[in-house]
Parts: C-alpha cells; sequence; structure tokens
C-alpha cells in the first residue's frame, strides 16, 4: 500500500484524535492541513495559522471561497464563530509566547530524540522556513505526520539527522503511514501498527531503534 489518498487521510484520521476540546492548533502544508476534515463537528477547536488567522474552519465549498481567506499554505479556508485576523507579527508572537497547544508538521527526518529536520534538502529547491522553528521549539506538543520511508526506501524515522536541523529534541509524536511512534525520554516506543502492515515490517524500515510497546495496538 503505497501514500495513496487513503492513507493520508488515514495519517490525518489519526492525528485528529490528539486534539482535544479548546485547543490553540496549529498546521502545517501538506498531509497536516487533512486533519480538519476528520474533527467531530462538535469538537470547539481554534486552528492558527501562521499569515494572521486564529479560527480557520474546513475547506469551502467550490465557489464558495473568499479570496481574501486562505491558510499558510495559500489554501481557501472558511472561519468559525470567534475567529479573528491579524498580521503575523501577531501571528508569530502567539507561537513565541507557547499559547499554541499543538502543532502538526510534515518532516523530511526526526531523529530518535526528537530533533526534527523538515526545511531542506541541500541541493534542492527551498521550499522555505515558514514558522517550522518557532512552532517546533514552542508549541506545548509537537506531532510530525510523515511517510515512513523516503521514495528510495531509506527511513524517515533515523538514529541522527542527516538533514539540517529545524529544532532539536521537540517532537513528541510521530504519526506515519505504518505506525505511531512515541519519543519518551528512553527512546522511541512503537504504539501502534496501521494495518496491513505488522511489526516486523515496521522494525525493519525504521533505522532507528523502536521498543515495541507491550499493549500495542493495530489500526484498521
Amino acid at each position: 500500500m503505497g501514500m495513496g489518498i487513503d492513507s493520508r487521510n488515514r495519517m490525518a484520521k489519526r492525528a485528529a484524535k490528539e486534539i482535544k476540546d479548546q485547543m490553540v492548533v496549529n498546521l502545517g502544508i501538506g498531509i497536516p492541513s487533512l486533519v480538519p476534515n476528520h474533527l467531530p463537528i462538535s469538537r470547539q477547536v481554534m486552528f492558527h495559522a501562521e499569515n494572521g488567522v486564529l479560527g480557520m474552519g474546513p475547506t469551502p465549498i467550490m465557489g464558495q471561497e473568499d479570496e481574501n481567506l486562505c491558510n499558510a499554505g495559500g489554501y481557501p479556508v472558511t472561519i468559525v464563530n470567534g475567529a479573528s485576523y491579524f498580521d503575523s507579527s501577531i501571528a508569530f508572537a502567539i507561537i513565541r509566547r507557547g499559547l499554541i497547544d499543538v502543532t502538526i508538521l510534515g518532516a523530511l527526518q526526526v531523529s530518535q530524540s526528537g530533533d526534527l529536520a523538515n526545511w531542506i534538502v541541500p541541493g534542492k529547491k527551498v521550499p522555505g522556513m515558514g514558522g517550522a522553528i518557532d512552532l517546533a521549539q514552542k508549541a506545548k506538543r509537537v506531532i510530525v505526520l510523515m511517510n515512513h520511508q523516503n521514495k528510495d526506501g531509506t527511513s524517515k524515522i533515523v538514529s541522527e539527522c542527516t538533514l539540517p536541523l529545524t529544532a532539536k529534541c521537540c517532537v513528541n509524536l510521530i504519526i506515519t503511514d505504518m505506525a505511531v511512534v512515541e519519543v519518551t525520554g528512553s527512546g522511541l516506543l512503537l504504539k501502534e501498527v496501521m494495518q496491513p502492515f505488522t511489526i516486523e515490517d515496521v522494525l525493519k524500515r525504521t533505522e532507528a531503534d523502536l521498543v515495541v510497546d507491550e499493549n500495542i495496538q493495530y489500526i484498521e
């Protein structure tokens, strides 16, 4: 099973379970932007974007987009009751003050100690740093959503990052198309496996050392 739409949504759906009522949440571009589609309607969450919105709602219906209302990736969004607008300096002040409960980011590599590399592959076009450094350091909880492996089959969960770091020791939870891994003080804990993969598949395709949780769960 490759990274089809199903596995992307399955990862986003799993990440949505980490979001509780009354949280302020920042979503990165890519797979994290799918997370709001998997939250129950009753969940009261304020989504924050670096371009200056707090209180983003779901993707608008085709033809109902507001050209002045988008997320940090430039895609159209809606807003919920109580939303507010501000400039980017305030958006970053909110992050740097530690007021973001959860940030959900994409990544290129995560290390055994929770170091994050997510902004540049040397020699490739630079997508830009965005708010990643500030978010990774200052959010109360950092969740990474990424493929388990690169296209060439190499592991993205590594003992040491080889790409330039975004921030050190910042990641709390890693959700991939194969597994859910918690970063703990004593290493990486394999908590859940996405079917049809097995524990053996995950261990074999992870360069870093994993400890298998004794209460490991399987996700349909």
